[in-house]
């Protein structure tokens, strides 16, 4: 688990925020529950992830279109299944 800093859990909500509603809400939900427990593996899986605009990204979260390049890693992929899983349990 990392240890993250106030000012780093600020950094990573703050870049979690999304320009389409339904990206925010999933990333919101996603870090009330993960949020003290990500790992430095996921931490950075998630900053992967948000290099992507925002509708690749529902397209991804939603399973649109699967994982390529840079995405198709163990760490991004595990991430997002944890995203999905989550998703669907709302």
């Amino acid at each position: 688990m990392a240890t993250l800093t106030e000012l780093e859990r600020a950094r990573l909500r703050w870049r979690a925020r999304r320009g389409l509603l339904e990206n925010d809400l999933i990333f919101t939900r996603f870090l009330d529950v993960y949020e003290e427990k990500l790992t430095d593996d996921q931490i950075a899986a998630l900053a992967i992830i948000f290099e992507l605009g925002d509708n690749q990204l529902l397209d991804l979260l939603l399973g649109r279109v699967e994982p390529t390049g840079k995405l198709n890693n163990p760490a991004v992929l595990e991430l997002l299944q944890q995203i999905k899983t989550l998703r669907l349990s709302f």
